[in-house]
């Protein structure tokens, strides 16, 4: 079982509703020894013998999540069977061997037959149905011959023992319904999280794919379409150092294992503009001129300046591809502890509100998924500003 999962909980509260009504029970029996029998040496040897068997009880099963079964029948047979009758048959023998009726035994031993109740509630908790059940009848047919043996069949009034052996029977009752209903209600908790877990696990996975899938589209499929049309000479120096650097990112796609100490990393801070600078190569080794300009930029979270470098990359892409022009110009300043970002081409611009497909992959998802959605992603946000003839600009910020 799990440790803080619902059905633990729902235990420890039973184990801590029946050890409070056991608790009720020894206060009881505390002020009536203390009260009747202060200088009597059985009263409080009965009291101490009980109190060290609950304690016993309970104690180990606070320490092992739950009752043991051999101890809660342990007592009942003892706590609610055999001390109230082995203290009626002491009480007896010492008055004679007959019945006492009502006399200052009552008072000192009285609080025995409450056990009967707390005794009968920890077994209707812990005990299976059929156990629990032969366990009542225990208790029923012992707590009669103990009450009459101490009160006396003439000064016992009948409502007195009803009521004694109704305490017996509705404290198990109870205790079984209420262990019943947060039982199940702790299970239906418990199968609600794991639900959600899955369903979480599952978020991330598909979080991770687009993530994939979104630096797929801007490092290695961008550098296999501008191969593929013919723009750059696949055997230039540049053009096989970008390669190399994708194939070796391929290969920890593949072998990829979960490394917390790498995700530690990642969360460090770091400088953003280092991310940008390896943007801006990466664009060079494909033929973009890229002109750049940084300006007091802080140290950033790393998932932050990755996406905001992997944004970059998108445009700088976008501007290669789509631009019409070999030269573009990036500008990043440190805006406090934030960053602004925007890169800006001289090309042939596009209409941003009409549908697009020429991005590199012929999605035309370019803008939306690599850059607006990354930036969303983060916190932060981005703007592009563009019209036909008109060059193109991309502005990030972070946070928005």
């Amino acid at each position: 079982m799990r440790v803080g999962s619902g059905l633990q909980r729902a235990q420890r509260f039973m184990m801590l509703a029946t050890g409070l009504y056991r608790a009720s029970h020894l206060t009881a029996g505390f002020a009536a020894v203390l009260r009747k029998a202060p200088g009597e040496v059985l009263p409080w040897a009965v009291f101490g013998g009980i109190l060290a068997s609950s304690v016993w009880l309970y104690g180990n099963a606070y320490a092992r999540g739950w009752f043991d079964r051999r101890w809660v029948w342990a007592d009942v047979l003892v706590t609610g069977c055999s001390v109230p009758l082995l203290v009626c048959l002491a009480t007896g023998a010492r008055s004679g061997g007959g019945w006492v009726p009502g006399g200052a035994e009552v008072a000192v031993y009285g609080w025995l037959f409450l056990l009967g109740g707390s005794v009968s509630a920890a077994a209707g908790v812990a005990l299976a149905p059929r156990p629990a059940v032969g366990a009542v009848l225990i208790l029923l047919g012992t707590t009669p011959a103990a009450y009459l043996w101490v009160i006396g069949p003439e000064a016992a009034p009948g409502s007195a023992l009803v009521g004694h052996l109704n305490s017996v029977v509705s404290s198990a009752v109870m205790a079984r319904v209420f262990w019943w209903y947060l039982r199940r209600q702790g299970t239906q908790l418990d199968e609600a999280k794991e639900r959600a877990l899955v369903a979480e696990a599952a978020r991330a996975r598909q979080a991770e794919r687009i993530a994939h899938h979104r630096a797929l589209h801007d490092t290695v499929l961008a550098t296999l379409t501008t191969i593929a049309a013919g723009r750059v000479d696949a055997n230039t120096p540049l053009v096989r150092e970008r390669c190399g650097r994708e194939a070796a990112y391929l290969r920890r796609l593949i072998q990829r294992e979960h490394d917390p100490e790498a995700a530690g990393a990642e969360a460090a801070e770091v400088a953003v503009g280092t991310a940008l600078e390896e943007a801006v190569h990466s664009a060079e080794c494909l033929g973009l001129k890229v002109t750049a300009q940084y300006h007091e930029l802080p140290a950033v979270p790393g998932p932050v300046a990755t996406a905001l470098a992997a944004a970059v990359s998108e445009a700088l892409n976008n501007v290669r591809c789509h631009a019409a022009t070999g030269q573009a110009f990036l500008t990043a300043v440190g805006e406090g502890e934030g960053v602004s970002v925007t890169v800006v081409d001289r090309g042939a611009g596009f209409d941003p509100g009409a549908p697009r497909g020429g991005t590199p992959d012929g999605s035309g998802s370019g803008l939306r998924r690599s850059i607006h959605a990354r930036l969303a992603g983060i916190g932060g946000a981005s703007e592009v500003d563009s019209a036909p003839g008109e060059g193109t600009s991309v502005r990030l910020r972070w946070p928005a």
